[in-house]
């Protein structure tokens, strides 16, 4: 947000309105679609493209809870304020509290260690409510409504304790485990009588990842407690108990305890100045309306209507309701991510792990094999002032590596996928006329990383003219060579075209006939593009339809048609539009007769 909240926070507070939507989008969001199955998205609240996504977690492990949230379960143990949405890797869930009543609930084991879910409650859908930017849940165990919103860099939360004269207690556990994602230190340290701050540093996925956070209780507790464990290498792993009596004085009002907790990747100071600016009162409500409006702006950039238009195909307004709901969910969810990353002041850490500078915003969690063909084009019409800022936190990010990210967040590379994809979100903004990325800095980045050899084949790819099969450099057991060797050749297309707009002729030259590479992946027996060995011959018996270990969460019917650079060019090897037509329709009517060996990633043929 480039104004800044705290004028918008004090004209609020003032009483003075913000602009309303003719059209309440935020409750045509459904958050919890994706919860179940492997959709893996989490519920929670965020702004859009917000640092903070604070949610719920059943800390239960697994492949259908990576995003910390399991629709068919029905227990909660903590509110962490990251998340990664729509993944295929279980990492984050940093700082999490949860709201309790002594006696708590806890799951032990019967020699009295703590297993995995350790505190919890249940709880039912319900009592619960998602919308964009809001959620809530009544944890039944304890009778408490758990009430979550957020600002750009700050998680709220308001808790709402019964009246049964039972301790209330809030728990900080900086010590959780799940999935991919360990705690190797951690601190606490009290400021005064409401704030606290500290950091947890883990490892996982994003592997050194540092989360510091400054939090402000609404009411004094009256005491803390802490456990600490000693974790390998010499760190800590720390759990705190702030209690709060048990009613009446001294205990938080019939509003409520509201806490307000904002992260930083740089340091406790950064936490503390993004709280100051982004949360400095103790209104839940203030924030609910300010995160409603954004998401209202936000979402209002696309109009799809609330009810069926003139010239439509009639259809059921139930059926509208339903296709509008969708619509306005999935545009929800492609602003999740990336995220902001830098603090109020521009600081940010970078993957050299110095404190860098922007005079704009510092993104991270690029997904960019996922995101690169629909969701960054989709940016440059929905968010256009986030474009640049985008594309510059990519070159940023690849001068202070040393290359081009391929799947980064919280300061590292998790070299997750394949292809250099900050290449085509780069080249498309430059191209596209957004203003503020320097053009000449991107071209020497993105060059740097396509010509860097000892990175996942480049080097054979560069001599041979593909990546051969049998080559395992990226761990497991896919080589994924004729995928990689398709996504190569697409992104040097994008940077020959940077070159070519730039007027560095010899680097065009160079990329445009890397572009070509696709060619030597086609075999003229049987008219497919195939995986190839590293002695020029195609693997014998090879299928386009099976799932195999060299073609990327796909099969070869599907990647075949990934050379969206050189269409024309893909026509002929297919021998002319009339052949290459034909070759569309049995691609669209294909019936695959045994689906039981399709990959978890894979939904199977498009016909």
């Amino acid at each position: 947000m480039k104004k800044t909240l705290l004028s918008i926070l004090s004209s609020l507070v003032a009483g003075s309105a913000l602009t309303v939507a003719a059209v309440d989008y935020t409750r045509l969001v459904n958050p919890l679609v994706g919860t179940d199955f492997t959709g893996n998205t989490y519920p929670g609240a965020q702004m859009p493209f917000g640092m903070v996504q604070l949610s719920p977690d059943n800390l239960i492990g697994g492949w259908d809870r990576i995003a910390g949230y399991f629709y068919p379960d029905s227990t909660i143990t903590g509110f962490s304020h990251t998340h990664l949405d729509g993944t295929g890797a279980g990492d984050m869930y940093d700082i999490s509290f949860m709201p309790v009543t002594l006696p708590y609930k806890a799951d032990y084991t019967s020699t009295g260690e703590s297993l995995p879910l350790g505190i919890y409650s249940t709880f039912s859908h319900s009592d619960e409510t998602a919308m964009a930017g809001y959620y809530s849940v009544r944890l039944q165990d304890y009778d408490i409504r758990v009430s979550l919103t957020a600002t750009p860099r700050c998680g709220i939360q308001r808790y709402e304790f019964p009246e049964n004269g039972k301790e209330r207690v809030v728990i900080l556990n900086l010590d959780r485990t799940m999935n991919w994602d360990g705690t190797t230190d951690c601190m606490l340290e009290r400021v005064d009588s409401v704030n606290f701050r500290g950091y947890r540093f883990s490892d996982g996925w994003a592997r050194d990842q540092r989360v510091y956070f400054a939090t402000r209780f609404s009411t004094p507790p009256l005491r803390v407690e802490t456990d600490t464990v000693a974790k390998k290498g010499g760190g800590k792993g720390i759990v705190a108990r702030f209690y709060f009596g048990t009613g009446g004085e001294g205990s938080p009002t019939s509003e409520g305890l509201t806490v307000c907790t904002a992260l930083s990747g740089t340091s406790i100071y950064g936490a503390t100045q993004n709280l100051q600016a982004e949360a400095p009162y103790d209104n839940f409500a203030l924030y609910l309306q300010l995160a409603h409006n954004e998401w209202n702006l936000h979402l209002g950039v696309l109009n799809a209507g609330n009810t069926p238009q003139e010239g439509m195909p009639r259809m059921k307004a139930k059926e509208y309701d339903e296709r509008v709901r969708k619509f306005y969910t999935a545009l929800y969810h492609s602003m999740l991510a990336p995220t902001i990353y830098s603090d109020v002041d521009g600081s940010y850490l970078g993957p050299d792990r110095h404190i860098h500078h922007t005079d704009g915003i510092h993104y991270s969690t690029f997904s960019l094999w996922d995101t690169y063909r629909a969701a960054h084009p989709l940016f440059t019409l929905t968010n256009p002032d986030r474009v640049a800022d985008m594309a510059n936190s990519l070159i940023d990010f690849g001068t202070q590596n040393g290359r081009l990210p391929v799947w980064s967040m919280w300061a590292c590379e998790t070299d997750m996928m394949i292809g250099y994809h900050s290449v085509p979100v780069i080249v498309d903004a430059i191209l596209k006329g957004f203003k503020g990325i320097d053009a000449g800095r991107a071209l020497d980045i993105c060059v740097q990383t396509a010509r860097k050899r000892d990175y996942r084949s480049l080097g054979t790819y560069i001599d041979k003219g593909y990546v051969p099969t049998g080559v395992n450099d990226m761990g497991g057991n896919d080589d994924w060579s004729m995928s990689r060797t398709l996504e190569y050749a697409y992104d040097d297309w994008c940077i020959a075209a940077l070159a070519d707009h730039l007027g560095r002729t010899d680097i065009a030259r160079e990329f445009h006939a890397r572009a070509k590479n696709y060619e030597n992946l086609f075999n003229t027996d049987t008219g497919f593009l195939e995986p190839r060995q590293a002695d020029g011959s195609f693997i014998t018996g090879f299928s386009p339809v099976a799932y195999g270990p060299h073609v990327c969460e796909s099969n070869a019917w599907m990647y075949q048609w990934s050379v969206q650079h050189d269409i024309s060019g893909l026509c002929q090897l297919f021998g002319g539009k009339k052949k290459m037509a034909k070759m569309l329709n049995e691609f669209f009517t294909f019936t695959e007769e045994d689906a039981s060996n399709r990959p978890l990633f894979s939904t199977g043929m498009i016909g």
